[in-house]
């Protein structure tokens, strides 16, 4: 974000700074952010000592026994044409 960031560009930003908030206020201006960031980084503390960590004494469930896969069904018979079979003739 700030790679680019040179030494006169530093200088413009304090001048902008400096004019737009005054030399009065900016004292209470960086002791207001100070203490913001000081009660954040207490609050954040705060969260991550309010988790729970996971106990791992807990008995875990066992994995359900895996299921064998079904057998694949038999191929149907294939379909026999008996117009055309030699068998003894029913006509008279």
């Amino acid at each position: 974000m700030f790679r680019n960031l040179q030494g006169w560009h530093v200088v413009v930003l304090v001048v902008v700074i400096v004019v737009v908030f005054g030399a009065r206020r900016l004292p209470d201006i960086a002791r207001s952010v100070g203490q913001s960031m000081k009660i954040f980084k207490r609050e954040m503390t705060e969260l991550r000592s309010d988790d729970p960590e996971p106990t791992t004494s807990a008995p875990a469930t066992p994995p359900a026994p895996a299921t064998p896969p079904a057998a694949p069904e038999p191929p149907a018979p294939e379909p026999t044409d008996r117009s055309t079979e030699s068998g003894p003739s029913t006509t008279a």
